[in-house]
């Protein structure tokens, strides 16, 4: 099996009734937020409306992938509150969120055990997209 080819990750809390700014006060600085009928502008320029409040901390993509580095960089920024955490993740949709692009069929990649321990003990879901 070959490394993969490009990977994305952040790190993101959804809800109708989330207040970015509560999120931020714990946690630390996010990349992107809004609230439910807020706008926000994509990094294309493009203006949109949130359909539900979001709070998004996100990385660059790298090429090749290097997935659990850049989970761990991502959390390496924001608070180690856990106990925030997991109110957070209870509240809303708390999710680490992986995109992984593929160049041949059969490509992967590794997470180490301390990186998905770090993302279970905040509440995390890992959400998998993959791209062919």
């Amino acid at each position: 099996m070959g490394s993969l080819y490009r990977s994305a990750a952040s790190i993101a809390f959804f809800g109708d009734d989330l207040d970015p700014s509560k999120i931020t006060k714990r946690l630390g600085r996010p990349s992107v937020s809004v609230q439910k009928g807020g706008t926000w502008v994509t990094k294309t320029g493009v203006e949109k409306v949130a359909r539900t409040g979001s709070w998004r901390l996100e990385t660059e993509r790298c090429e090749p992938a290097d997935l659990d580095g850049q989970l761990n960089t991502l959390l390496d920024q924001l608070s180690n509150d856990l106990p925030a955490w997991r109110a957070f993740a209870t509240q809303f949709r708390g999710r680490a969120f992986c995109g992984l692009f593929l160049d041949e069929s059969n490509e992967g990649l590794t997470l180490r055990p301390e990186t998905l321990a770090r993302l279970g003990e905040r509440g995390l879901l890992l959400d998998l997209d993959i791209y062919g």
